[in-house]
């Protein structure tokens, strides 16, 4: 019988998070979005804090020209 091995080949490197987007001033929408993550962050779910920040990012996007 045969058996297989895996061996890591060299070190792995991982990059260091995007930072948070910035919500535009003014926007209620980005507003919202922005209190959504704060209040899911202050709560431990980063899951949810990281969904919030990929509605945000969409929502630059989408509405603002860009990600800021």
């Amino acid at each position: 019988m045969r058996t297989s091995t895996s061996i890591q080949s060299g070190p792995v490197y991982l990059a260091l998070p995007s930072a948070q987007p910035e919500p535009v001033s003014g926007c209620r929408h980005c507003l919202g979005l922005a209190v959504r993550r704060t209040n899911a962050l202050s709560s431990g779910d980063y899951s949810k804090a990281t969904d919030t920040n990929v509605l945000l990012r969409a929502h630059l996007r989408d509405a603002h020209g860009g990600d800021r």
